[in-house]
């Protein structure tokens, strides 16, 4: 399994609206590529800033690809969500699992 994470900042004003993104649009679309495995959304205050941290996790790198394409390190940020954060990393990390108490490794 292959977990990818990606980091993003708005202002408090559009965390709201940009979770919402994530947990609709975001989230329907991803339901349809093949070898995605799920999706967790994490979001904290970072000072005047509000940041979120998206990890998704694929069965192998090569559904990475078919969602990310050949880069698969390029973020991929849709028009709506570029509206609303303030700032974004232009790049993805991918890690392997290498263990889990779920028993997923």
């Amino acid at each position: 399994m292959i977990a990818r994470t990606w980091r993003g900042w708005t202002t408090p004003d559009g965390a709201d609206a940009y979770q919402e993104h994530v947990t609709t649009a975001v989230l329907d679309h991803l339901r349809g590529v093949g070898g995605f495995r799920g999706l967790r959304l994490w979001r904290r205050r970072d000072g005047d800033e509000v940041e979120f941290l998206v990890m998704t996790t694929w069965a192998t790198l090569d559904a990475v690809r078919g969602f990310a394409g050949d880069d698969i390190e390029r973020a991929v940020v849709e028009p709506a969500a570029r509206r609303v954060l303030t700032r974004f990393d232009d790049r993805c990390v991918h890690y392997d699992l290498a263990a889990s108490s779920d028993g997923a490794a």
